[in-house]
């Protein structure tokens, strides 16, 4: 905080530009899906059932990367067209992935798996006893044993050649299509599908960074002018000039993510892939309400899990009885965001504990997780998220043994990325200032949004905002010989007045759009020494 540099605009950019040494690739320069380890094979496989009219059957996941990767598959078939039979897991009923429980429901010659999979040992060996041939296409982290399917492609495979590592579900599904376009020489432009990839892109925090980027800029631009139903509602609801990946990942992924975590993800497979806006809007409609529920199921957990938390601790460990299993990932993010420590949440029922885990700066949870796995019964994941499952009678165990695993970390990888970049001069601050920041969007996991320092600024007043009055304004002037006064955003939080009337805090600058004007909002990320 003491070395913090006063920056200009020109400072600013030169600081951002070199986030991008080699600037930015375009769609052309995405590599081959060919290099991805079985894609080819396996996109000979699906067009050889689809021309011997064999029964395929798709298994997703019920988070929003799993229920794009449904979505863009579904659209994909229809357009060929062929019947594709989708079945998303019920988080309560079924778990996670394509499951032994639950392919005693599935009738297939064919099942082809996005987002899930690479740990499905059990239910690759119960298709091959079967007769049905499996696909599996996933990004998670592989362990040592590998599923005996037809194919799997994931990039993390040690043998995969695909230059980029770092994509999502979505994507593996959406560069295996591109495949199969080719064997079945059909007219079908991939890019159409972009406005669905980006929201997986954002929504499962892959590093906004080489290819991701450009198909996060070009999935935005075309959210604002698709004609997919689902896409005409997102925009209508964001009701802005220009999306932002911010949009997308504070307001849409949430309620998409809604289903899967309080009642079924089939609600936000029929939201993404309906056919008209009227069957997108009702869709939408119950999403918002799913949203609501989540967001007090949450709120009631994340208070009790604090409550729980062994601050001596470096990595956290909490549990509890019956806690929703749907939102035990977002408590552990509040933990995490709360002690800035990584954040391990589990809900127990009869003996048997499932959670999340969240990870903070450098930390790999899954690395963790996996040193310690002869306490779990199933666990998966990667380097900032994994799922987990234990008995409940281990947990205390767990904790001690992923504590003791930590102390061989380095207490630099604990620090959390969300570092300001400077201060920046009140009269800076403007339209142009604005312009600036958009121009080096999307911003995201690697690209994060700079934050600024607002250093021992006086405050002038304090006032209570939004329909509830439960937000901050806050009117401070950062400098005594500046005139230009500066209004910053508390959400969630009412602040009093400190006794020196002083504020030292961390703002990042987004667009607010009112009435057709356009200004510079400042919102308070963090606020030091109060």
């Amino acid at each position: 905080m003491e070395n913090a540099p006063l920056l200009t605009k020109q400072t600013l950019f030169e600081l951002l530009s070199k986030r991008f040494g080699d600037g930015d690739k375009k769609l052309s320069q995405i590599p081959d899906p060919n290099l991805l380890q079985d894609a080819t094979k396996s996109a000979k496989k699906i067009a050889e059932a689809i021309k011997e009219r064999k029964k395929i059957v798709l298994v997703g996941d019920y988070d929003v990367d799993g229920v794009s990767s449904s979505a863009i598959m579904v659209d994909f078939f229809r357009q060929i067209p062929y019947p594709l039979e989708v079945i998303i897991p019920n988080r309560f009923r079924d778990g996670y992935g394509v499951s032994p429980n639950l392919l005693e429901r599935i009738d297939a010659n064919l099942i082809i798996t996005v987002d899930n999979g690479i740990t499905a040992v059990e239910a690759a060996n119960i298709c091959k006893q079967r007769g049905i041939e499996l696909i599996i296409t996933d990004h998670h982290t592989p362990s040592d044993l590998l599923p005996d399917a037809y194919a799997i492609i994931d990039p993390k495979l040690p043998n995969c050649d695909y230059p980029f590592k770092e994509i999502c579900g979505a994507q593996v599904a959406w560069l295996l299509l591109g495949l199969l376009k080719k064997e079945l020489n059909l007219n079908i432009d991939m890019r159409l599908f972009l406005d669905i990839l980006c929201v997986a892109i954002i929504a499962d925090i892959m590093p906004l960074v080489d290819i991701n980027r450009i198909l996060v800029k070009e999935g935005l631009k075309l959210l604002m002018h698709s004609n997919r139903p689902s896409s005409i509602i997102i925009r209508d609801f964001l009701n802005k000039s220009v999306i932002s990946s911010e949009d997308i990942g504070f307001q849409i992924a949430p309620r998409i993510n809604s289903a899967g975590r309080l009642e079924d993800a089939s609600i936000a497979l029929e939201f993404l892939t309906a056919k008209t806006v009227e069957k997108a809007f009702v869709q939408f409609e119950i999403l918002n309400s799913l949203n609501e529920l989540r967001k007090e199921n949450e709120s009631a957990t994340t208070k009790e899990a604090l409550l729980c938390v062994n601050e001596n601790d470096s990595v956290i460990v909490v549990a509890g009885d019956n806690w929703h299993e749907g939102v035990v990932g977002i408590v552990a993010s509040r933990v995490v965001n709360q002690f800035e420590k990584p954040a391990i949440v589990l809900s127990c029922k009869d003996g048997v504990a499932k959670g999340s885990a969240r990870s903070v700066g450098e930390v790999d949870i899954y690395k963790l997780i996996k040193a310690n796995e002869s306490y779990l019964t199933k666990f998966g994941g990667h380097k900032m998220a994994a799922g987990l499952g234990l008995e409940v009678k281990n947990i205390d165990e767990f904790r001690v043994a992923i504590n003791k695993s930590a102390l061989s970390l380095d207490k630099k990888d604990f620090i959390p990325k969300e570092k300001f970049i400077g201060i920046v001069s009140s009269d800076e601050i403007d339209i142009e200032f604005l312009e600036l920041l958009e121009s080096f969007e999307p911003y995201g996991e690697a690209n994060l949004r700079p934050l600024f320092l607002v250093k021992e600024a006086e405050i002038i007043s304090i006032n209570s905002m939004g329909r509830d009055r439960s937000h901050s304004k806050i009117t401070i002037r950062q400098f005594s010989h500046e005139r230009k006064t500066l209004e910053l955003i508390l959400f969630y939080q009412l602040l009093e007045m400190p006794e020196n009337r002083k504020l030292t805090c961390s703002y990042r600058v987004t667009k607010n759009e009112y009435n057709g004007a356009v200004s510079p909002q400042l919102i308070i990320n963090k606020i030091y020494n109060y």
